[in-house]
């Protein structure tokens, strides 16, 4: 893949902004559970002609440890989880792991961090007596290499060791690993690293039963009458993201830890879903994302450490299709592995997007999220019979076929109604179903009516040959029966664009 094909759609793209000069950072983790992963020189590529300046590997690949020899990017890398025991267990292995995975790509692989496990006392409980020690005999082969006063170790851990996150001033970590947890952070301190902690104010939300608002999640602004408030501290919390982090310092103050810095070590948002992941969405991703890198560059902490910045690792730079579960678990990439963006971001969090699947002037017309099912089949029925959408994008086989949703179906078919009618005067209503916006929901190789990337209009007849989504075997397949054909769209996607 030569790097032409990545700027070219992504030009958009995204991660001009990963870092300020001097203030706090985003970068990006890259999962490798694809099936298609770039050759890791197009993917060096890609990360420095974005300005990415920190990214998070999961082990310690060395072909990707090669090819980002002097690339000047910060890199972690990671102890797998089946490591965790044997390092844990023989200071020799871990001065083994130390000198294959670390001091061999030093100085020209600027490693900088090394995550040991990855959320591994909620995930393999059973090892948690070996994590300290392997981290313990990791740095002190760090040491005997002089190599601790420039990589630190850490170990990432979810939310879910803190069972009650809020309010955050009475959060504290689950007593049952109140010793290993004061090993842990008596060890941070001591080498002057930091709590790496994976926040998802996405599962929050989504667990929460209604008792945050969407909004909120989203860093979007509240209502006075859904402000966000500690009843102990009073401290207005204007994101889920910012009452987590909050939640790990005073679980840290629990223990009487201060000093030790939090890092985000995953955060993001899937941008597509099963039918019982509604909030799921392209136009959600793109807030969520969006938002947090205005968030993390205005080099503040939380409420309770506002002089501390928030340095923070977005999840993920391609979605992993290989990964076990419902879709969303695979849709949490901003690329497909062919480069392709997978939704557009707005440039410095302006409300005008700017991307490679989009015109700053076009409008489109898609399904509502929560629309009634009924409504919108009828709505599909009018669209591609009487309405005489080209509805043929999206039949079985077609570029634009899935994901096979009520709602996706919709969204193509009265994007295309809108597109030719609108000028002579028709709406975008279809009984209260849809709506506009200027998100261009064209993905991969399905290009919407109306999208700068559609060169013959109707749907994209012949567009541009991309990897695209993985087609996901959707739970609840609607199988509309439509006068002419059978419909689908995609849920919106674009081409992301990040900047500083």
């Amino acid at each position: 893949m030569v790097l032409a094909k990545w700027s070219g759609s992504l030009l958009l793209l995204l991660i001009t902004i990963f870092t300020n000069a001097y203030g706090a950072f985003v970068g990006v983790n890259i999962g490798t559970s694809l099936s298609n992963f770039p050759p890791e020189a197009d993917v060096v590529s890609l990360l420095k002609s974005k300005g990415i300046t920190h990214v998070r590997l999961y082990d310690a690949d060395p072909h990707m440890l090669r090819a980002l020899s002097d690339s000047g990017i910060e890199v972690m890398v990671g102890v797998l989880n089946e490591e965790v025991l044997g390092i844990g267990e023989s200071p020799s292995a871990a001065a083994s792991w130390i000198n294959r995975n670390v001091a061999a790509y030093l100085p020209s692989t600027n490693i900088t961090a090394i995550a040991v496990g990855s959320e591994v006392l909620t995930s393999i409980p059973n090892v948690a007596p070996v994590l300290m020690p392997a981290m313990q005999y990791l740095h002190k082969a760090l040491v005997a290499s002089n190599l601790n006063s420039r990589v630190k170790i850490s170990t990432p851990q979810s939310m879910d060791i803190i069972p009650k996150p809020f309010p955050p001033s009475t959060a504290t970590f689950n007593s049952s690993w109140n010793n290993t947890i004061y090993q842990l952070l008596q060890f941070l301190k001591n080498t002057d690293s930091y709590y790496m902690l994976n926040a998802y104010p996405y599962y929050g939300y989504t667990s929460g039963n209604g008792i945050f608002p969407l909004e909120y999640a989203l860093f979007q602004e509240l209502s006075p009458v859904k402000q966000i408030v500690d009843p102990n501290t009073l401290f207005h919390y204007d994101s889920m993201f910012d009452s987590m982090v909050d939640a790990a310092y005073y679980a840290m103050d629990d223990f009487g830890m201060s000093g030790v810095p939090v890092v985000v070590t995953e955060t993001g948002w899937p941008w597509l879903g099963w039918a019982k992941e509604p909030d799921a969405t392209p136009e959600n991703a793109q807030k969520y994302v969006s938002s947090l890198i205005r968030r993390v560059q205005n080099d503040s902490g939380p409420p309770s450490h506002l002089s501390i910045p928030i340095n923070t690792y977005i999840y993920e730079l391609f979605n992993e299709d290989k990964r076990p579960g419902p879709v969303s678990e695979r849709s949490w990439g901003l690329f497909f592995p062919n480069g392709t963006a997978a939704y557009a971001l707005s440039l410095d969090g302006s409300e005008e997007l700017v991307t490679g699947n989009s015109s700053s002037a076009a409008t489109f017309c898609v399904a509502k999220p929560n629309a009634d099912p009924d409504k919108l089949k009828s709505g599909l029925d009018w669209a591609c019979g009487q309405g005489g959408a080209n509805c043929a994008p999206v039949q079985q086989g077609r570029p634009c076929f899935q994901p096979d949703s009520f709602q996706n179906h919709a969204s193509f078919a009265y994007n295309d109604y809108y597109q030719k009618m609108h000028g002579a005067g028709a709406t975008c209503d279809f009984d209260g179903t849809a709506t506009t916006t200027t998100i261009d929901p064209s993905y991969g190789s399905c290009v919407f009516t109306g999208s700068s990337n559609s060169s013959t209009g109707g749907g994209g007849m012949f567009p541009p040959t991309a990897f695209g989504p993985v087609s996901p075997q959707l739970g609840g397949s609607s199988k509309l029966a439509v006068t002419r054909t059978r419909v689908l769209t995609s849920a919106a996607v674009l081409g992301l664009l990040f900047s500083v």
